[in-house]
């Protein structure tokens, strides 16, 4: 099912609001847009984050090392990755030039992604064609501007909004023989190409010592905001095969796990 941006930031604003007319101890958060929501919603609650991008970035602490405030928590340092997997994806696919970005142009975090990927692009003399959608109709329209001006290859930038619609991307990446780059391994499996990120089941235990720390005395302020302790490199064969690819030697014996 489409979902737009709009939906779901008005879905997690009421969330917000709910917990803390509930008067909750705490509140764990998911991604950037539901961090920025618990945020709007209270400055006492303490917040823990279970993946945001970037938080200094996106306004939501001060500092990584002592964030200030009532956040804290685990993120995926998703906007110092952006450029390493367009890196990884001119690797997987030699020769790329162009390079489409699909990203939620309404999330500052998604947007700080998309920027980080323009910057690399520059070094790398890669051509950037920004695809900014809020809402299931911009789908098919950045589809449109692909097909009218094509790529060598489209990179999706992972959000709630994106995510809820990955199938519609991947489906369109594959009947349109593009090489699709993406942040998490689930999305592959969907029929990406390649994905370089972090594991959520990597992040619970350490949300869970967040969680425990606070809830036995300890400020959010006073406690710096992990990353990942490892990132993995996934890249799918059936796909590739499908697009006529010949991944190099060089990256696949880097690969923590290839699909074929």
């Amino acid at each position: 099912m489409a979902v737009d941006a709009t939906t779901i930031s008005a879905r997690l604003r009421a969330l917000a609001a709910e917990l803390v007319d509930l008067k909750v101890d705490l509140i764990v958060t998911s991604g950037g847009a539901a961090a920025q929501a618990a945020k709007k919603a209270t400055s006492t609650i303490p917040i823990v984050l279970l993946g945001a991008g970037d938080p200094v970035g996106a306004g939501l602490v001060a500092s990584m090392a002592r964030p200030g405030g009532n956040i804290t928590g685990v993120t995926e340092f998703s906007t110092d990755l952006s450029g390493k997997r367009l890196q990884l994806l001119t690797e997987a696919v030699p020769g790329i030039s162009r390079v489409a970005v699909l990203y939620n142009s309404s999330d500052p975090a998604m947007t700080l992604r998309y920027q980080a990927f323009e910057q690399t692009a520059a070094t790398l003399g890669i051509a950037v064609q920004a695809l900014g959608v809020r809402e299931p109709a911009e789908f098919e329209s950045a589809f449109s501007a692909i097909k009218s001006n094509r790529p060598n290859a489209v990179m999706m930038v992972t959000d709630a909004l994106t995510m809820l619609n990955r199938k519609l991307v991947t489906a369109f990446a594959i009947s349109s023989r593009l090489p699709l780059a993406v942040e998490f391994s689930n999305i592959v499996k969907d029929g990406a190409l390649i994905s370089y990120g972090w594991k959520f089941n990597d992040f619970y235990p350490r949300v869970a010592y967040y969680v425990g720390r606070i809830l036995n005395g300890d400020k959010p302020s006073d406690l710096p905001i992990e990353g990942p302790a490892r990132f993995y490199l996934v890249l799918n064969l059936q796909t590739a095969k499908a697009l006529d690819l010949t991944i190099p030697q060089s990256i696949l014996a880097r690969a923590d796990e290839v699909i074929e």
